[in-house]
């Protein structure tokens, strides 16, 4: 059986993956930048992706045993990301194309987290709240495009999360030790209230803002505020932020299921708190597994599937990248 084999090099994370004929998804083989210090420099990162993608290839090809004449094309994150970072990623993926002799396929970002986490998870017409380091959305199907119902005004729901750790000598990601924080003060404190540790909310309308908040966390921790309870009031406020414009844009449009992508939703409590509304309002939560939450290949290669069965094409000419591709700017001629 044939399969498509999607690059992943948006940011941090290099990652190949592939996808059978028939939807089966094949992990990715992935490699994460992580920086010495502060956050992540563009060129860093991407020399990190130049320096990996041949040996992250070969272990891919050779623990699933694929041989290069059943490859049937070559998927790549055209966009959004970081310039560098995503010209890795198509230098390489119109390399292999060219070698293979097969179709190069570039893919919008976004949209793979949707279509990851259709394939996973059986949705058919869900609101996805798209939670990762650089991107915050609310997305939704109109028409023939994925149209953005509500984003961040500011910076990514992960980046503040980022940002907030870093400043507190917390390693990148730093959004994983804070939910483990969070949830041990929970632990300590199961009557918790957010009265001595409120932030600015972040809803402005249908759309969010986490700058202000961000801010005002770090101004607890200048107070003297453990680093605990911050975490827990910074998610508290964060995630119900999210949930709620999710809520309104499921009671705008009238549909019934809730898809939660990107690596933040990763993190349990906002899982819990979708599971919440979800059930208050007859709808259900879905989110795929860990490894197809974050940024990984085989969701390129599982959106490139789809374009394919549309006879998608990019040809070399067209395969520039678009560090600012939006959502809504990508016709969607599968469904």
């Amino acid at each position: 059986m044939g399969i498509v084999i999607g690059l992943e090099s948006t940011a941090h994370t290099l990652s190949i993956g592939g996808v059978k004929e028939s939807g089966e998804l094949i992990p990715s083989c992935s490699a994460l930048f992580r920086p010495e210090e502060g956050g992540i420099h563009p060129r860093e990162a991407a020399d990190h992706h130049s320096e990996n993608v041949s040996r992250i290839i070969t272990q891919f090809l050779d623990i699933n045993n694929i041989q290069k004449n059943n490859i049937l094309s070559i998927a790549f994150s055209q966009g959004p990301g970081l310039g560098p970072c995503l010209r890795v990623g198509a230098s390489v993926a119109r390399a292999l194309a060219s070698e293979l002799n097969v179709p190069l396929i570039g893919v919008n970002h976004c949209i793979a987290h949707i279509e990851i986490g259709r394939n996973q998870t059986g949705c058919t017409d869900p609101v996805l709240l798209y939670v990762s380091g650089g991107n915050t959305q609310v997305i939704a199907r109109m028409g023939d495009k994925y149209r953005v119902i509500g984003e961040t005004l500011d910076i990514g729901i992960g980046n503040m999360l980022d940002k907030f750790a870093r400043a507190q000598g917390i390693p990148f990601p730093g959004g994983p030790e804070i939910e483990k924080l969070a949830e041990r003060w929970v632990a300590k404190n199961p009557n918790a209230s957010l009265i001595d540790v409120e932030l600015p909310y972040g809803v402005q309308g249908m759309d969010l803002s986490f700058s202000g908040m961000l801010t005002a966390a770090q101004q607890l921790i200048n107070d003297g505020k453990p680093l605990a309870q911050v975490c827990w009031s910074l998610q508290e406020h964060a995630f119900s932020s999210c949930i709620e414009v999710t809520e309104r844009a499921l009671a705008h449009l009238g549909k019934t299921e809730v898809l939660l992508g990107g690596g933040v939703a990763c993190n349990l409590r906002i899982r819990q708190m979708s599971e919440i509304m979800c059930l208050e309002r007859g709808a259900s939560s879905h989110w795929p597994e860990k490894q197809y939450c974050i940024d990984n290949g085989t969701m390129i290669a599982e959106l490139g599937r789809l374009a394919r069965l549309s006879n998608e094409e990019t040809v070399f000419s067209d395969s520039k990248i678009n560090p600012l591709l939006r959502t809504d700017s990508t016709i969607v001629s599968w469904l």
